[in-house]
């Protein structure tokens, strides 16, 4: 049987690498990105570049979108000349954005009432995963519409867990982001605090990576930090986009996630001192001044 054919909307840090994932498994892909540029790189690679998410997901059997935010998601499929529209009845959409609980039961009725079907189903991992295929997907959804998805979802990444219905990949997804940020957060007060005391930085950083601290996470972002490397892979803004939906989600739950609000404050101090767009790595920077 012959791959689908794919409707890929959003082509930023991780949309490339996925996009790509799926062109070397000779999936027929379409994409669409609002900065033409990097679509036209992934023409070159043997995907067919569409003028808008509508012309993307007219011959779709599987429209897969990879967007920042609620915002940038619910304009390329509900607004104009929106992916959902155009697309056949029967079309599974999958949205691999870090997005609302809420957003994500919005277009799950907009799909259903066009004939269609959705699955959330964000990922773990970062630029570097997205670009080998290494993403892990947390999904929510139909058991039936994960089954059509399998070969989609398992070209671009190697495990796939199914969490419930519609929605709870988009939560378990804040959640999972909301204790990254807080251990990044903690990283970050951690090493200025050794930077300002006098402690020796090597030996006291072998401490906490080798210790119980030591998750991949701090393991990894502690040598971005060390190096001022800041080069993004994941952006420092949509860090903080997260722990600020992430408060929202615990909120509706009567939780107030008091640990995810301070990690949000240094972010935003993170964005008023202009690294935005480097990476969540960054968030030492202003700690440092």
């Amino acid at each position: 049987m012959s791959n689908p054919r794919i409707a890929f909307l959003g082509l930023g840090i991780m949309g490339c690498g996925m996009a790509r994932q799926l062109l070397a498994k000779r999936f027929p892909v379409t994409v669409f990105n609002r900065n033409a540029e990097k679509s036209m790189a992934l023409g070159k690679e043997g995907a067919t570049i569409a003028a808008s998410p509508a012309e993307a997901a007219a011959t779709a059997d599987v429209i897969v979108s990879m967007l920042a935010d609620d915002t940038a998601s619910r304009s390329l499929w509900l607004g104009e000349n929106g992916a959902l529209a155009a697309a056949a009845k029967g079309t599974l959409s999958i949205e691999c954005g870090t997005v609302t609980v809420g957003w994500i039961q919005e277009l799950s009725a907009a799909t259903a009432r066009h004939g269609c079907e959705l699955l959330d189903a964000p990922v773990t991992g970062s630029k570097t995963q997205a670009a080998s295929g290494e993403l892990k997907f947390l999904v929510g959804g139909s058991v039936s519409a994960l089954h059509r998805a399998r070969p989609v979802l398992s070209a671009m990444g190697t495990s796939i867990a199914h969490l419930g219905p519609s929605g709870s990949g988009a939560l378990m997804k804040l959640i999972n982001n909301f204790v990254c940020g807080v251990q990044i957060a903690s990283l970050a007060e951690a090493l200025v605090m050794i930077e300002r005391s006098g402690l020796d930085r090597g030996p006291a950083l072998e401490i906490l990576t080798g210790g119980a601290p030591g998750s991949p996470l701090v393991k990894t972002i502690s040598t971005r930090m060390t190096t001022a490397d800041f080069t993004p892979n994941f952006l420092l803004r949509l860090m903080a986009k997260d722990l600020g939906y992430a408060i929202a989600e615990g909120g509706k739950l009567a939780i107030n996630l008091t640990t995810a609000e301070a990690a949000l404050g240094l972010f935003q101090q993170g964005i008023a001192g202009g690294h935005g767009e480097q990476d969540i790595s960054a968030v030492v920077a202003p700690l440092r001044t």
